[in-house]
């Protein structure tokens, strides 16, 4: 692993469930500092009160000055004009995030730094710190998602992409379309904590309050709840097959009130990160259910690993990066054949494979994905 190194990261709210970018920067801050920039501007606001929740939020925090969350690793939430597809707004933006963290740098002693985003929004910085290094480690493909600003998010990472000194990716298809803008462009697939999600395996992990009275078999699905889920698939499955459950964790960002309906299909919120394993005990099979577009075939779903971790069957759609999984799960192309990939693995009892499922997962660690980081980055 790199050591001795000062990074900046640009990446999502650090209070956020955890995700890839949470995971590689906590084992970096191991053996370097990290300041971690809560996400500046990637859509306008609407007047909805979740946004203005996270206005105020936000503002709360900037008014903190540095989170501290352990020896390395601090956290700044900037303020910055919300309002991405303007130059104007970038431009401005750009120099007040400079102007704060040439402070917290000098307070924090990073006088020497590489300079991490996991977004694009911050491209106006890149190149204008004095960053030893610029690393823009892409995890999704920003312009196909329906509420930003597609041509101004594709402009923003093609001019990143071309100032970048290495550019890491998580999907085939990411991968080769960044290529064509910086040859030294990387695939590093998502990793695991397999030691957190495979303590499911385990006897004595107790059943969570809210699945103690809900039918088995269950099928469960844990992540945002958001516009790649295809609600018209978990409907169809409820539709036939009423004797199953179906479990949906998560934060709802889409309209879910169709399924009020269902007596079979239960939306239980979001749960803590550290409580995922007890859900995954219990369910009978693990379900990614995304719908396959534009946006999702760039898409490597962290939840495979770990319900694989867990040692369960998974029945997924058929998303670019699961296929290369089709050994040891099932992929459905429609929502028939999603059902009776269901029923197949079902049929072959709950415990069956489970332990060899979790040890596929062993080597895929977020240790080793840092390590392998860490060998392109020359340390």
């Amino acid at each position: 692993m790199i050591s001795g190194k000062n990074i900046l990261c640009f990446a999502n709210d650090w209070h956020n469930d955890p995700t890839s970018k949470h995971q590689i920067m906590k084992l970096l801050a191991r053996q370097n500092k990290v300041l971690w920039i809560n996400s500046i501007a990637m859509r306008m606001p609407s007047v909805s009160s979740s946004d203005l929740q996270r206005i105020v939020g936000k503002l709360r925090n900037w008014l903190k000055g540095l989170e501290r969350i352990n020896a390395n690793l601090f956290v700044f939430t900037p303020i910055v004009l919300p309002f991405p597809s303007s130059v104007l707004a970038r431009r401005i933006n750009a120099w007040l995030l400079r102007l704060s963290l040439r402070y917290y740098r000098r307070q924090l002693g990073m006088q020497h730094f590489q300079l991490w985003s996991f977004v694009p929004t911050m491209v106006e910085l890149a190149g204008t710190m004095g960053e030893e290094k610029l690393v823009y480690y892409c995890v999704d493909e920003w312009s196909k998602f329906s509420f930003m600003d597609s041509v101004a998010m594709r402009d923003m990472e093609i001019r990143l992409l071309r100032k970048a000194d290495v550019v890491f990716t998580t999907a085939d298809h990411l991968q080769r379309d960044k290529q064509q803008f910086n040859k030294n462009t990387h695939l590093i697939e998502h990793g695991v904590d397999h030691a957190h999600f495979s303590s499911a395996l385990h006897g004595g992990m107790p059943v969570p309050a809210d699945m103690a009275t809900i039918p088995r078999p269950v099928l469960g699905f844990f992540g945002l709840i958001h516009e790649w889920i295809d609600l018209d698939l978990i409907e169809h499955i409820a539709r036939a097959k009423p004797e199953w459950s179906i479990v949906m964790i998560g934060k709802c960002s889409v309209d879910v009130s169709r399924f009020s309906r269902y007596k079979n299909v239960f939306f239980l919120g979001q749960k803590p990160y550290s409580t995922l394993p007890s859900y995954c005990s219990v369910f009978d099979v693990g379900l990614i259910p995304f719908a396959v577009n534009d946006l999702t075939v760039n898409v490597n779903p962290i939840k495979l690993r770990e319900y694989l971790s867990a040692g369960l069957p998974v029945v997924s759609t058929a998303l670019p990066e699961c296929e290369k999984y089709r050994d040891i799960i099932q992929i459905a192309t429609d929502y028939t054949t999603f059902v009776a990939c269901a029923e197949q693995v079902l049929a072959t009892g709950p415990t069956a494979a489970r332990e060899a499922r979790s040890h596929r997962m062993a080597s895929e660690t977020w240790e080793a994905k840092v390590e392998c980081i860490s060998g392109y980055l020359g340390g």
